[in-house]
């Protein structure tokens, strides 16, 4: 008899599916998936592989639209937390790795130092955010820790040597120096302090943006794709390079949820499970 195949329900295989914007069987991804030679791994290795790439061949950075097809993302070589999730779905599922993905808001204090103080104000309060969430062996496994690459992630690290608790800079954790990015099979998180609503979860990308559009309208739309964007990915490549903005007003502002407590009492965070 031949290796027992796995059997998957209606709802696994929708895990699975191609979408609009999980476009998995574009040249790109197919030939990136062949050339690295992933098909052949297990599937631990398949989800690292995946993961590993995105989280650091795939720099932080903004792109024009949180809506991005997954190719899109590859050819930009570069995305925050939506459209990076975008690309590891897609990914994921061209290796046969089931995949969902998780849908929140977070504050806006998780972005300042990376937005320029000038336009910090026009900033929408809530900011969509998600993680993917794969299936392994059974269980499903939260992927945040993609989000920022290494560069980014040992710069903030060097610049705040004493700290644990940072939700500035794109990053919102409280073991800032040794966080939880790794694929080793379990959850992975680096944004996750910063989430302050749960938008629940989500079959794919195309699903949840059309429910949830971040308010980007008007004025406030044209500067973020055509001036603010850019300054926001010139300040992370010089962050990569060691400058880290300073933020004004000390410490305080670096706690999670600052800007919506309006002072120093940490805010109550969504509980997710293991």
């Amino acid at each position: 008899m031949g290796p027992k195949r796995k059997r998957f329900d209606m709802s696994q295989l929708n895990y699975l599916a191609e979408t609009a914007m999980l476009d998995f069987k574009s040249p790109a991804i197919h030939s990136l998936i062949e050339e690295r030679g992933w098909h052949s791994l297990s599937v631990s290795e398949r989800i690292g592989a995946a993961y590993d790439f995105v989280r650091n061949e795939i720099k932080f950075g903004y792109n024009v639209d949180d809506t991005r097809r997954a190719s899109d993302v590859l050819k930009d070589g570069f995305g925050q937390c939506n459209t990076k999730a975008t690309l590891l779905m897609a990914l994921l599922r061209a290796l046969d790795v089931p995949c969902r993905l998780h849908g929140f808001t977070i504050d806006k204090s998780l972005q300042r130092g990376v937005v320029p103080e000038l336009f910090y104000w026009i900033a929408p309060q809530n900011i969509l955010h998600s993680w993917v969430e794969v299936e392994f062996e059974g269980r499903w496994i939260d992927l945040e820790g993609f989000i920022l690459d290494q560069q980014v992630l040992s710069a903030l690290q060097k610049a705040f040597p004493g700290r644990s608790s940072l939700c500035a800079y794109g990053a919102g954790t409280d073991c800032l120096q040794s966080p939880e990015v790794e694929w080793r099979e379990e959850n992975t998180y680096i944004q996750k302090t910063g989430i302050n609503n749960d938008l629940g979860v989500f079959d794919a990308p195309d699903d949840f943006y059309a429910v949830h559009q971040q308010d980007l309208t008007g004025l406030r739309g044209f500067l973020y794709r055509n001036l603010i964007r850019h300054w926001m990915n010139r300040r992370v490549a010089a962050m990569r390079r060691g400058i880290v903005p300073v933020i004004p007003g000390g410490d305080e502002v670096l706690v999670p949820g600052f800007a919506i407590r309006g002072g120093g009492k940490r805010p109550s965070l969504p509980s997710f499970p293991d």
